[in-house]
């Protein structure tokens, strides 16, 4: 006798055993959601770009490699009413935490694996060039059914929850998409115990991870850093990279302090000096930045453990690490709060840190003291250690 197939749900296509649609609410955006799903992630029933798309009436998934013959994703790319943007990390990424765009985007998401995003953007060279968009998150993946490559990487569903709460200025609203995420995976651990098929899974410590083990190690090592950039909005005419034109640094053992400017290459964009407290004319007199790195290797010490604050600062100083452990104290601060820390000035006064006495010039001087004091108010917590510090970029 033949066995009574399963029923699927046709909503999120999975067994009515596992249905999540009861947890599924809509959460109306002005960001419009594109995402572009590799077709062997179409076809896992485990997929978080369908529950994201069930939760917002503003996204579309197109399935595909090359898009570049695609009407539908070619108008949605070319919008000049909700110009897009790309959620990728890389050098060039623009933290949204710090500098999420003024007016409504199309928020572009590459579904699959690492592997297959990548080939994916190869693939589609106007999708590479579109500005890119990142954030650190608060905490590591709920993804327990899937290893993630690294320790900052989410679920597509988890990311559009964060990059949405950044874009629309509300960070929290978008946590209702988790709940749908989370009971697929409650149920697919609960499947997995029940079988014995546990070798997929990943552990869910017992409790979040505290402050970097470096950072208690190595306390006579470690270095706020604040990095600058004369940086062009993603959508100026013409539009320059990003360039770094002053950095800040200070050695928490000793106070030694490096403040030095650097002249950008790019015209020097309007608002860059306001934003940065700094007269336009120091910016365009400063020695240029090789003249900054040799200055910078004369202060840098081998053993030397730099700290900063959020993706974008890290990425902007990575070529002045040359391999020494960079701690982005956000993250760490995230663990910490059990959530997301907020800026910098948020988590100080959720901390009661003081802040160092300013040294330096500009806003990054101002910067470099409030992390100066959040570093030394964060030890002073004697969080217990862990062994997840931040590797060099």
């Amino acid at each position: 006798m033949d066995s009574e197939p399963r029923r699927i749900c046709p909503r999120c296509l999975r067994p009515q055993v596992a249905c999540y649609c009861a947890h599924v609410v809509e959460l109306p955006t002005r960001t419009r959601v594109v995402v572009l799903q590799h077709p062997r992630e179409a076809d896992v029933a485990i997929n978080t770009a369908r529950i994201a798309a069930l939760c917002l009436p503003s996204a579309s998934v197109h399935v595909g490699v090359d898009f570049s013959r695609d009407p539908t994703v070619q108008a949605l790319l070319s919008d000049a009413a909700a110009p897009p943007v790309l959620l990728w990390p890389g050098e060039d990424a623009r933290d949204l935490a710090e500098h999420r765009p003024s007016s409504p985007v199309t928020l572009v998401v590459v579904d699959g694996t690492w592997w297959q995003a990548r080939k994916l953007v190869r693939a589609n060279p106007a999708l590479a060039a579109l500005p890119r968009y990142a954030f650190t998150p608060p905490r590591p993946s709920d993804y327990r059914i899937r290893r993630e490559p690294a320790a900052h990487c989410v679920s597509t569903v988890e990311a559009l929850a964060l990059a949405l709460g950044f874009l629309e200025g509300k960070p929290s609203a978008f946590d209702p998409m988790l709940a749908p995420f989370r009971a697929m995976v409650d149920h697919q651990i609960g499947c997995q115990e029940r079988i014995g098929a546990s070798r997929h899974a990943r552990r869910s410590p017992d409790k979040p991870p505290g402050l970097p083990a470096v950072l208690h190690q190595r306390r006579p090592d470690l270095v706020v850093v604040v990095a600058e950039a004369n940086g062009y909005p993603y959508d100026a005419q013409p539009r320059y990279p990003e360039e770094l034109v002053h950095l800040v640094a200070v050695r928490l053992s000793d106070g030694a302090l490096f403040d030095e400017l650097a002249s950008p290459v790019a015209p020097l964009y309007p608002t860059t000096a306001h934003h940065l407290a700094l007269p336009a004319a120091d910016l365009l007199a400063a020695p240029p930045l090789a003249s900054l790195q040799e200055r910078w290797s004369s202060f840098a010490r081998p053993s030397d453990v730099f700290c900063t604050w959020g993706m974008h600062a890290t990425r902007l100083a990575s070529s002045l690490f040359q391999g020494r452990p960079v701690v982005d104290l956000r993250a760490a601060a995230g663990n910490v709060r059990q959530g997301a820390p907020g800026s910098m000035h948020d988590f100080a006064a959720w901390l009661g840190s003081a802040p160092l006495s300013p040294g330096a010039r500009g806003r990054a001087g101002q910067r470099a003291a409030a992390l100066g004091g959040l570093l030394r108010g964060l030890l002073a917590r004697e969080v217990t250690p862990c062994n997840n510090a931040a590797p060099a970029p």
